[in-house]
């Protein structure tokens, strides 16, 4: 996983690499992080990809055409090449650094709400190889996109394209249609879930089960933590009621003005067999009873909004204002402005 949500050990590879293969990438900002990746004044790249377009980027070398055919003839022009064992060993070693990084975010033992991360660790332990999981929007295809240890190819299906909200349980339904020798995770946020779940009611009525993790932050914590990372305030992404004209700043929050939303009520309410587990043991032990049913599962689990994934040896360029009577803004403006000097155009 490299860029904007990538690992440190792929980042740290990206910054120093001389040659960068693209296999079907479009170099998008979360990939390059803002063109800041790939520092070496040296880096050449090879694109191969079907869409011309997509290959003619960072003045790479164009290679237009099928991804296993053109790597294979790459192979087969490099018999009896190898890189330095000390380049091999280095990547190897920051690698194996990287799995303790995920082994500690999966067994954070956060309180009194656990992680998104340990959420995530507990589904992942509890899959099996040919399991999927389904993912689209805010924060936790970053966090997936960083911390799921894949184990088969066809095991990780996340679009992170566009964020679609509410591509979740839609998109997992294809997947079991697909694949319905296959169990499938749908990892949804409760914005996520609000934006389109009415496939519950499909997936019951075509007989294709699916086991929803509805991970809940009571609101749309992606977006606030974004505003917060340019020094502002989250806005509206709580529940909560309307006063004043204001539906309110993450730092207003009050006892008394949430919203009485109940998303496993909701899910119940449209067919889904609904269990809650209120920590991750709870939620190890939903996993389980999951198994043992036949229709559509929906396991509740509420989580601490500000417990996030840190960002690893990487930029993401979201412009900061430049005037401000924010202290905060004015400090967030200073460390983009100096971020933006990384950035580079390949030409």
């Amino acid at each position: 996983a490299i860029g904007a949500t990538g690992t440190f050990a792929a980042n740290r590879a990206a910054r120093e690499a001389d040659l960068v293969i693209g296999v079907g990438t479009r170099w998008s900002d979360f990939t390059t992080a803002s063109k800041t990746a790939f520092q070496n004044p040296e880096v050449r790249f090879i694109n191969i990809n079907i869409a011309d377009f997509d290959a003619n980027k960072h003045a790479g070398e164009v290679l237009v055409g099928d991804a296993r055919a053109t790597l294979q003839a790459l192979n087969d022009a490099l018999a009896g090449y190898e890189v330095e064992r000390v380049y091999r060993e280095q990547n190897a070693s920051e690698s194996q650094e990287w799995d303790g990084e995920v082994g500690r975010l999966y067994a954070l033992e956060h309180g009194p709400l656990p992680a998104q991360s340990e959420v995530i660790g507990a589904v992942n332990s509890f899959s099996e190889a040919q399991d999927v999981v389904v993912c689209a929007a805010g924060s936790m295809p970053g966090d997936l996109h960083k911390l799921w240890r894949t184990r088969n190819s066809k095991g990780y299906h996340v679009e992170y394209g566009y964020s679609c909200m509410g591509y979740e349980i839609s998109g997992g339904l294809g997947v079991k249609m697909a694949a319905p020798e296959r169990e499938v995770y749908v990892m949804c946020g409760d914005g996520s879930y609000l934006m389109m779940n009415s496939e519950i009611v499909t997936s019951i009525q075509e007989g294709y089960k699916l086991t929803i993790v509805l991970v809940d932050n009571s609101g749309f914590s992606s977006i606030g933590a974004l505003s917060r990372s340019v020094g502002s305030d989250g806005f509206g992404t709580h529940y909560r009621y309307r006063k004043e004209g204001s539906i309110g700043l993450d730092s207003e929050e009050a006892p008394g003005d949430v919203l009485p939303v109940d998303l496993p009520k909701s899910a119940e309410s449209l067919g889904a067999y609904v269990i809650r587990a209120e920590n991750i043991e709870g939620l190890k032990k939903a996993l389980a009873d999951a198994k043992a049913v036949d229709r559509t599962v929906v396991i509740h689990i509420p989580v601490d909004r500000y417990e996030g994934v840190p960002d690893y040896d990487s930029f993401w360029d979201v412009p900061v204002s430049e005037v401000s009577e924010m202290e905060s803004v004015t400090s967030a403006r200073k460390e983009y402005a100096q971020n933006k000097k990384e950035e580079r155009r390949y030409l």
